[in-house]
């Protein structure tokens, strides 16, 4: 679909040299290019398997007609000896091949220019797929413009929030249904060991997730487990002991605790038209809940934004280590860790400034970011180096040992306020 399939934009974009003068491909500019390929072949293995499957069916036609399930099963199985992998793994890539070439061709055409790649295109089809296809139809030119620009792990994460933004609508009818599948299984698996699966509301989950983990780091610090293998102690003393007795005195008060992001509109009329709550991590809840939440709960942190802008306007302080309110503004802005590529949520990061307070850097929204700690590690000591981007509300870029730039964007960008013109009292924010 282009003379150039290499030619990606944001490709070039990331491999700037910096101002270094490279000459010549280095190793990172070899591997995208390696990772380019693999995207345009993907693309045109694609486009095959539609036409093995699609021309199929039409012999079968031809030739007085066979059930048209038969026909694709005996598609999948041929598929499946052909590249020697299991039928289920060839149904799956049937499947994702008919839904790129008919229903999302504009993600198609991406792949083949590998300005996204074939993991970007699996997490696109995956979520579109399962939704009603008038709200499908409205986000898809959307997803594609969100995976062209942004990592696999960002682009799923905004594009779970525009589905759940576009199904507001309907969100208290279709979780009072889904509640009502809530269910624990044991799953036996080898070497005497069992999963435990509970399917309950996400809020729940994402509180006892944080209470595991609160109370897991309140361990001694030469205890030899992992952190998942506290947590899954943890887990099993407060479920069959009941307490925590034999835990130290520091995991006695902890409780569970999770941020609800609440449009003072959602409380104020159970008719408005107004954004639906979000919590952090979970994504949308109803509107029952988002009172609920912000009723007074304990253990909830009540962040309520302005109607209009979303955003809290004012928080500066001139100190080292951030207050309460800013620095959960900070979290709240960036709802991950901030490193390129990062999934960590925000809550488990350390809050970093971005030029260090030794080097006359402030206590302030413009120079903090939430780093997990093996991030924060990498940007001191590993050769990195990471500035503000102005006038992006809260935008990072990172600059590799290599000189090539990378700009990791917020969740919610954080507005940012310039004077009028001639105005001169009157600062950015």
């Amino acid at each position: 679909m282009t003379d150039d399939p290499f030619s990606n934009p944001s490709e070039a974009d990331a491999c700037d040299d910096g101002g270094n003068g490279f000459e010549g491909p280095d190793d990172v500019a070899r591997v995208t290019e390696v990772a380019a390929m693999m995207s345009v072949f993907a693309a045109q293995r694609v486009m095959r398997v539609e036409a093995m499957r699609r021309n199929a069916l039409e012999d079968a036609a031809r030739y007085g007609g066979a059930v048209v399930s038969v026909v694709e099963r005996s598609v999948r199985l041929e598929l499946a000896a052909a590249l020697r992998v299991t039928e289920h793994t060839a149904a799956a890539l049937l499947g994702f091949s008919e839904a790129l070439v008919h229903r999302y061709p504009g993600a198609l055409a991406a792949l083949e220019r590998a300005q996204i790649t074939e993991r970007h295109a699996e997490v696109l089809v995956n979520l579109l797929d399962v939704v009603e296809p008038d709200v499908r139809a409205r986000v898809a030119p959307a997803a594609v413009e969100l995976a062209i620009g942004l990592p696999v792990g960002a682009f799923q994460r905004r594009l779970r929030a525009l589905l759940d933004a576009e199904r507001a609508a309907t969100l208290a009818e279709r979780h009072e249904a889904a509640i009502r599948q809530r269910r624990v299984i044991v799953d036996v698996a080898h070497d005497g060991m069992a999963w435990l699966h509970a399917f309950l509301p996400a809020v729940e989950a994402r509180a006892i997730q944080g209470r595991l983990t609160a109370i897991a780091k309140t361990l001694a610090d030469n205890d030899e487990r992992t952190l998942d293998e506290r947590r899954a102690d943890v887990l099993g003393d407060l479920l069959i002991d009941g307490d925590t007795t034999a835990l130290p005195p520091q995991a006695s008060g902890i409780r569970a605790t999770v941020s609800v992001t609440v449009p003072v509109f959602t409380l104020l009329d159970e008719a408005t038209d107004a954004a639906p709550a979000v919590v952090e991590g979970v994504g949308p809840v109803t509107t029952t809940q988002a009172r609920q939440l912000a009723g007074g709960a304990d253990g909830w942190t009540r962040i309520l934004t302005h109607p209009e802008t979303g955003m809290v306007l004012s928080v500066g302080r001139d100190q080292y280590r951030p207050p309460p309110a800013l620095r959960r503004l900070v979290r709240w802005r960036a709802d991950r860790c901030m490193a390129p590529g990062c999934g960590i949520p925000a809550g488990r990061c350390e809050i970093d400034h971005t030029v260090a307070w030794e080097h006359g850097g402030a206590t302030a929204l413009d120079n903090l970011a939430p780093l997990c700690k093996g991030h924060h590690t990498l940007k001191h000591h590993g050769g990195w180096r990471v500035n503000q981007i102005p006038g992006t509300g809260g935008a990072l870029q990172w600059i590799s040992p290599s000189g090539r730039r990378y700009r990791v964007d917020p969740e919610r960008p954080v507005p940012v306020f310039r004077p009028s013109v001639g105005d001169t009292t009157s600062a950015p924010f």
